[in-house]
């Protein structure tokens, strides 16, 4: 393929386009498919019930672990989220007075990903990455994509500073525009504001952004506050708790070596004491020494002011001041701060399990050194995702031309043709690999190639991770937990690199150079 004066023809070039399946070198006698690494990436798959980690820890060290509740010890079936958009939807209605018609939007369970950021003023669902940066194509009004220019226009770029960003538990307040969707609960009003929205701009209704954002929150607020969800569970349990069996044995496994156990969650007695009866029998309380009801997580973990108080089997609440935290009893409210003067149980030798990084693990690992774990329930999925042919094929060959467009950017001008038609390609193959997860918006931890501003959150808070409760199970309560050594950019060669310069070598420029 090599031509007089060692350049090729512009047909050459085209005919060696990304669109075959074959990576050219102009210079070097061989030519590669990016297909050969696929059978050695398929056979080192990810474990989907692995537990990852952050941070090195060692379980040997960890005698004290502890709970949140909603999609930790419990995971609820997909009907929830639809209950609880339509009971936000009612309230909106018959509360707040909005068109009886945003009745016809109903919820879609694959709009929105969990990460999201909402620009309050300009009512815009966006992803952002770790870097602050709006991933562009993922930015939504009501149920439509803004174009690109449209986005670039009204942020002067795609960068949002950090003062315009939410707060430290991703709460929009003192004037920041933007708030942040960490809670798995947050879907549903994520997709409510999106369909109020969709109906005001299609019927041409002039709105103010920020009522709008306030009266959803509020109304996804009452859901819970008001008891409809927690009524709801009760009265048809088994349509909405997934039985989880493995939670026994993981409550059960650690309670035999000794540990101890602890729930501290945000959901009131009654609802949390049918939960566990359903899910791990009637003698929940005995596995547990200290059980604490309707914490008002994170406040539980900075308030000092508030004290626990019994909660009777009955549900009323005592007056008597506690000077104990007695295993089988129920206690509300309180603080940390008393939790620990009660317990003595202090610092890393405490592992606190939780799905909200802001509210269940910040303070904890910031403030008070605990060990802390995340439940990210959709790691599981998509890890399956992850682990498919197609995906590595896809993945592998956006690598190898991320590559070629590295290497060969500064390359003879009659090669500038073929280097556009693969940055066209690339960004395409990008929006294929975001296909694969949600097409609005992608998978969780990556934007088109950072860390989302999530994954961020979650490396900062989160020593271990994984996407339930259940993997733990894989592991003897003495393993120690060690991060994998991923390469600096100036430390050894990332994987990419590797593809570029190991077995199957693209050439560095300097190579292209010296055989000119």
């Amino acid at each position: 393929m090599r031509m007089s004066g060692g350049t090729m023809s512009k047909a050459s070039l085209k005919s060696r386009s990304i669109t075959s399946t074959a990576c050219w070198n102009s210079n070097f006698r061989f030519f590669f498919s990016p297909s050969d690494l696929v059978p050695s990436i398929m056979s080192n798959l990810l474990n989907p019930d692995a537990v990852f980690t952050n941070n090195e820890m060692s379980l040997s060290d960890i005698e004290i672990y502890g709970f949140d509740y909603d999609y930790t010890l419990v995971f609820y079936s997909k009907h929830l989220h639809t209950l609880i958009y339509n009971a936000a939807r009612d309230l909106l209605i018959n509360e707040h007075r909005y068109p009886a018609e945003i009745r016809k939007y109903d919820y879609d369970p694959s709009f929105a990903i969990r990460g999201l950021h909402y620009d309050v003023h300009r009512a815009l669902l966006m992803k952002i990455d770790a870097f602050h940066y709006i991933q562009l194509g993922t930015v939504y009004r009501g149920l439509s994509v803004v174009p690109d220019e449209e986005v670039i226009a009204m942020y002067d770029g795609s960068h949002v500073p950090l003062e315009q960003m939410s707060d430290f538990y991703g709460k929009s307040s003192h004037g920041k525009t933007m708030t942040q969707f960490m809670d798995i609960f947050s879907l549903p009003e994520m997709t409510l504001l999106s369909c109020v929205n969709e109906y005001f701009l299609k019927n041409n209704i002039d709105y103010e952004p920020v009522h709008l954002y306030k009266d959803v929150k509020d109304s996804i607020r009452d859901v819970h506050i008001k008891g409809i969800m927690y009524r709801a569970i009760e009265a048809d349990i088994e349509k909405y708790i997934c039985y989880a069996e493995q939670t026994r044995a993981v409550l059960g496994k650690l309670a035999d070596h000794g540990k101890k156990l602890f729930l501290i969650t945000n959901s009131p007695s009654s609802f949390v004491d049918k939960g566990m009866k359903f899910i791990v029998g009637q003698d929940w309380r005995d596995l547990f020494d200290v059980v604490i009801v309707q914490a008002d997580k994170p406040n539980f973990f900075n308030d000092k002011r508030r004290p626990f108080r019994k909660v009777n089997e009955r549900g009323v609440l005592l007056w008597d001041k506690i000077h104990k935290l007695q295993k089988g009893q129920i206690y509300k409210q309180g603080n940390l701060y008393e939790f620990l003067k009660l317990t003595g149980w202090r610092g890393s030798k405490v592992l606190y399990f939780g799905d909200h990084i802001y509210s269940d693990l910040a303070d904890l690992t910031l403030k008070h050194g605990w060990r802390t774990g995340a439940i990210i329930p959709e790691l599981q999925s998509e890890i399956k995702i992850m682990n498919t042919e197609q995906y590595i094929q896809t993945m592998t060959w956006l690598q190898t031309l991320t590559g070629l467009l590295e290497h060969m950017q500064v390359c003879h001008p009659d090669s500038q043709m073929i280097l556009q038609e693969w940055k066209k390609e690339r960004k395409e193959m990008r929006e294929m690999t975001r296909n694969f997860f949600n097409s609005q918006f992608g998978g969780l931890f990556r934007t088109d190639q950072n860390p989302t501003y999530f994954l961020r959150r979650l490396s900062r808070f989160a020593d271990i991770y994984m996407a339930s409760l259940s993997c733990l199970l894989n592991y003897d309560p003495n393993y120690t937990f060690y991060p994998r050594r991923t390469p600096l950019q100036h430390e050894l060669p990332t994987w990419s690199d590797q593809l570029c310069t190991g077995t199957f070598r693209i050439p560095f420029l300097q190579e292209m150079v010296q055989n000119k």
